[in-house]
């Protein structure tokens, strides 16, 4: 845990691979939670650190948006309002099903589905296993946001506001940054990824060059990323600028009539190699063609595929299989 301003802190997950998200506090009035991390365990720890700053639990809790590492931890704060974007709600009992991760995690656990699975998905028990080193999906029941925002929504925490804005779709549907303007703090959820491999899984490049530029306007001192370490707004144009490379090296590789797996196999990882899970490349080399294709931003993605893709990519390129 890290104090980031006079009220603000964070809980980042070192690791820094999927699943492994940052989390906040803003300690005034009652105290409000951002995000909720993968699993109860996590949760729990979170909990724990955040204790030693705050007089109890807090009264609300802010998801910036559905995707299951950001909301799983959310029915150990009982009775708290939880605050998220319309959308959220009904994305989460698609995306963030605890069920379906349950049963992956089990599947890679037992030996003969692990060799079935590896035959017809060898991404699907890499990312398994991987997820199994740090978590357990059991137990995990969704709690689902109880006050749901349009645009803005603003909190006063006892003369300190606090400002939700919805930015979506970039990374997810529900998007949201929240911005502390008195402490020069953005809590930017999974609109930033730092020192790993941005994904995202609706949404354009335009929106989200369009979301890293607000952040940028907004000035913040300090970031929190959804993903990585702590920031200022030069995380966000390291950013920037590696989508805007990436989107650049794919259309040359559209033009000369590649598929996307084959483009991401060609393009190098360029100053972002040493990120963690850099064949993560794959899915904003996909995200660029389907723009290029003109297909709708929120067309669906084969997850067992994309996993699988990611792994041939980092085989292609001989480096360590990671997520």
């Amino acid at each position: 845990m890290k104090q980031v301003s006079d009220h603000c802190f964070a809980v980042l997950n070192e690791r820094n691979r999927v699943c492994d998200a940052n989390s906040g506090l803003i300690n005034r009035d009652g105290g409000v939670v951002i995000d909720t991390q993968s699993d109860l365990a996590h949760a729990r720890q979170m909990i724990g650190m955040f204790s030693k700053v705050w007089s109890a639990m807090p009264r609300r809790v802010v998801n910036t948006h559905e995707d299951a590492d950001h909301v799983w931890g959310n029915q150990l704060f009982e009775g708290a309002e939880i605050i998220a974007h319309r959308s959220a709600p009904e994305r989460m009992k698609h995306v963030a099903n605890p069920a379906e991760s349950r049963k992956l995690l089990h599947g890679v656990h037992r030996p003969l589905t692990r060799l079935l699975l590896k035959a017809l998905h060898p991404g699907v028990v890499a990312v398994g296993r991987q997820l199994m080193e740090d978590y357990s999906f059991d137990g995990i029941e969704l709690a689902l946001p109880t006050t749901l925002f349009d645009t803005r929504y603003e909190l006063n925490l006892d003369g300190i506001e606090v400002r939700l804005i919805y930015v979506g779709p970039c990374h997810q549907v529900g998007d949201t940054i929240i911005h502390v303007p008195k402490e020069r703090v953005i809590f930017a959820g999974d609109v930033l990824f730092r020192q790993c491999t941005p994904m995202g899984w609706t949404g354009t490049y335009e929106k989200w060059f369009e979301c890293l530029d607000l952040i940028i306007q907004l000035d913040p001192e300090v970031i929190v990323p959804g993903h990585g370490p702590l920031c200022g707004i030069d995380g966000v144009i390291e950013m920037r600028e590696y989508l805007e490379y990436v989107r650049r090296e794919s259309k040359k590789c559209f033009d000369a009539g590649l598929p996307s797996l084959d483009a991401a196999k060609r393009i190098e990882f360029g100053p972002y190699a040493e990120w963690r899970a850099p064949a993560r490349l794959y899915m904003n080399v996909e995200r660029a063609y389907r723009e290029f294709r003109n297909e709708a931003p929120d067309a669906p993605w084969d997850t067992a595929g994309t996993f699988d893709a990611i792994y041939k990519v980092a085989r292609a390129k001989g480096i360590q299989v990671e997520y």
